[in-house]
C-alpha cells in the first residue's frame, strides 16, 4: 500500500496541480499522512529547477501548518483522535520517547524531528498531547522543516539529477548527520558566548 502511494505522489509532479499537491501532502503528513512532501518535492523541483526554492517555501509553510493541525489533535483530541492516528502508524514506542524528548528539551526535540526520518506526525501529536508552547513549537518546527526542505531544493537546484539519486539513497545518513552538526553548533556557539 505504501509503494502504491509513494508511485501516486510522485506521478502528482507530472499534473498542472502539483503544487498544490504539494501543499496538500505537506498539510497532511504532519499529521496522518504516510508519505513525506520530499517524495513530491524532488520530481516538482527536477521539472522546473528554477523553482527549486518555491517548492521548498511551500513544504515548509504547509507542513508547519499541517504541524499546527497535528499539534491540536494531541492537545484536544488525543483520546478521540491522536491515539488512532499513532496505533495505526505503530508509532507507540515514538510517541513514548518523544515524551521523554519534550521533557528534556521541548523546542529542541521538534527542531530535530522536522529534519530526520522519524515521523515528524509522532512529534507533532506529542508536543500537543505533553502540552508544550506553542510558539516553541512552530519556531522550532520552523527551523527543522525549513532546514530540511531547504536542503533538498539546494542540492536539486545545483546538483540536479544526481543530487537525486544522491538524495534518494542516502536521506536518513543525511538527517542525522545534518542533526549531529546542528548540535554541535549550538555546543560551540555555547562555549563561545560564555
Amino acid at each position: 500500500m505504501i509503494k502504491k502511494l509513494y508511485r501516486w505522489v510522485t506521478g502528482l509532479a507530472d499534473k498542472p496541480y502539483g503544487g498544490w499537491a504539494l501543499c496538500a501532502i505537506s498539510f497532511a503528513e504532519s499529521s496522518f499522512f504516510p508519505v513525506p512532501p520530499d517524495v513530491l518535492q524532488i520530481p516538482l523541483t527536477l521539472g522546473r529547477p528554477h523553482r527549486a526554492f518555491f517548492y521548498a517555501l511551500l513544504s515548509l509553510t504547509f507542513s508547519v501548518l499541517g504541524g499546527i493541525f497535528g499539534y491540536y489533535i494531541g492537545f484536544g483530541l488525543m483520546e478521540a483522535v491522536g491515539k488512532k492516528i499513532i496505533s495505526f502508524y505503530h508509532l507507540e514506542e515514538s510517541f513514548n520517547y518523544v515524551g521523554k524528548l519534550y521533557n528534556q528539551y521541548a523546542g529542541w526535540a521538534v527542531a530535530i524531528a522536522g529534519f530526520t526520518p522519524i515521523p515528524y506526525k509522532a512529534f507533532t501529536i506529542s508536543a500537543g498531547a505533553f502540552r508544550i508552547s506553542m510558539g516553541v513549537f512552530i519556531i522550532a518546527s520552523i527551523i527543522g522543516r525549513g532546514a530540511r526542505f531547504f536542503l533538498v531544493a539546494t542540492l536539486l537546484f545545483f546538483f540536479g539529477e544526481k543530487a537525486d539519486r544522491f538524495i534518494y539513497n542516502h536521506l536518513n545518513k543525511l538527517a542525522i548527520a545534518f542533526v549531529i552538526l546542528f548540535i554541535a553548533g549550538w555546543v560551540i556557539l555555547g562555549k563561545i558566548i560564555k
